[in-house]
């Protein structure tokens, strides 16, 4: 029942996403406020970020069980204020509450499955929990649309309400924690450094496009100086709100790492891919969604296979065989031209969801073996705050490959892109036109995917430093 309850949490926040941005056109012509729409998405990134590490240190102090319930609560209330919202102000303050109720439901829900299963059961149940997430990655976008359709968009909130329901209650009535009291030193200072820190950066990754340019810099600039201040107080605290001293434990520094630079990987796929498709090959938004589709649907299935592996080989196999699947499908997309058609896209995508579920699979289970339960909470976030914070970097840094790239072909390129997906306005092109646009798409893109190949080689060349023969079961941390 308690691992009902962790599906329930991961397919609640996991499938927010993907709803909301198939929904985010309808809700604009709704409520106007076009300016202020980023704002939808990027205050409830920036509010669970910034919670997901808080969320994983207070778990380990005070336990899994009442800290999930109250980010259930706050992730449900948000919800539902977002469904009352009558203007674009008032969904972007709920959305931050319901940010900051999501920045604790998937670290507490995974970590309260590496509590309740060990070794083997572990990598098992972890596989599962991966499939929902794929599950809801492919449901979200179709469910999205059918409500908006024939229901209406503030629906689309509400929907999560029932499951979040359900979740807290088997949680209340099923899962029996036993925590070890002890007197604790709560880091208030390293929780506002933490909060200050990392929210200050991911607001200016997330808004950087919006943002003037010395306004950017200079909050930049206070992003570095309080996370460098963070890091000296949290070194010589006795019991920090992000416990840096674990990242001298090799598993978890490798995964950490890794994480990051698959959380990049992911958005230069998921961001860029379906602008490839439409734009570059020039066929339809249902082929470019397919693309993402298949990615979501093969991270599902690696994750299953890789959980039925570890039951007969080691981490570090099994992450390799995942992460050689991230090089060769990133290489398919080096090698992609306008004219190779749908397929060879589909195949890079598919390779890397493959990868994906092995290797995201293997660094969560074997950070989770490696620590005991006063640590698996802060440990279990710093997976996920990793893989965020690559993901806001990655889509910051691949933004500006692609228009450098984009206005170093076409000087005066506009709003090309757009013009170049939209496909009435496309047909109104000369041939010409198109060839030229197209082209210059594709080589602003490629030299995306080449990032991604590095990207690829990194992930594999960390897989490398796992313990050669550690396997599910073993007891204690390698060096």
């Amino acid at each position: 029942m308690v691992f009902i309850a962790a599906c329930l949490a991961i397919f609640m926040v996991s499938v927010e996403a993907t709803i909301v941005a198939t929904a985010i056109p309808t809700i604009v012509g709704d409520l106007g406020g076009l300016r202020l729409f980023t704002w939808v998405f990027g205050i409830y990134f920036l509010t669970q970020a910034v919670g997901i590490p808080i969320y994983g240190r207070l778990a380990d102090i005070y336990g899994r069980k009442n800290l999930l319930v109250v980010a259930v609560t706050l992730f449900l209330l948000g919800s539902i204020l977002s469904g009352f919202a009558h203007n674009m102000v008032m969904l972007i303050v709920y959305r931050g509450l319901q940010g900051l109720g999501g920045g604790g439901v998937q670290p507490l829900a995974s970590t309260i499955v590496g509590d309740i299963y060990t070794g083997k059961e572990r990598a098992r149940v972890q596989g599962y929990l991966s499939s929902v997430w794929g599950i809801s990655a492919v449901s979200g976008p179709l469910l999205g649309a059918f409500i908006v359709q024939h229901v209406g968009w503030p629906t689309i909130f509400w929907v999560n309400v029932p499951f979040g329901i359900l979740c807290a209650a088997i949680v209340v009535r099923f899962f029996d924690e036993r925590i070890e009291r002890r007197p604790h030193r709560i880091d208030y200072a390293g929780s506002f450094l933490l909060a200050a820190g990392t929210g200050t950066l991911m607001f200016v990754l997330v808004m950087a496009g919006t943002l003037p340019a010395i306004t950017a810099t200079l909050l930049a600039v206070l992003a570095v100086l309080l996370i460098a201040a963070l890091i000296a107080h949290e070194l010589h605290t006795a019991e920090p709100m992000m416990p840096l001293r674990l990242f001298r434990i090799r598993v978890i520094a490798v995964a950490n790492s890794a994480n990051f630079a698959m959380g990049a990987l992911a958005m230069g796929i998921t961001a860029f891919l379906p602008t490839y498709v439409q734009g570059a090959m020039g066929l339809s938004a249902i082929s470019a969604g397919a693309t993402l589709g298949v990615m979501s649907a093969a991270w599902t299935v690696g994750a299953l296979i890789a959980s039925r592996l570890l039951a007969y080989s080691t981490y570090r196999a099994t992450a390799l065989t995942g992460s050689s699947m991230l090089v060769a499908g990133s290489a398919c997309l080096i090698g992609l031209q306008p004219g190779s058609g749908i397929w060879w896209a589909i195949a890079g995508a598919a390779l890397i969801g493959l990868g994906f579920g092995y290797v995201n699979l293997v660094f969560i289970v074997t950070t989770q073996a490696v620590v005991g339960w006063e640590q698996r909470g802060a440990v279990t976030a710093s997976n996920l705050f990793m893989r965020q914070l690559g993901q806001a970097i990655g889509t910051a840094a691949f933004g500006a490959v692609f228009n450098l790239g984009l206005y170093a072909r076409i000087p005066d390129a506009g709003d090309v892109v757009t013009q170049m997906m939209e496909p009435v306005k496309r047909a109104q092109m000369s041939a010409f036109d198109v060839q030229r646009y197209a082209a210059a798409i594709a080589g602003s893109l490629h030299g995306i995917y080449i990032i991604l190949g590095i990207l690829g080689a990194i992930v594999f060349a960390l897989t490398l430093a796992l313990p050669a023969n550690m396997r599910p079961g073993d007891a204690s941390a390698a060096p």
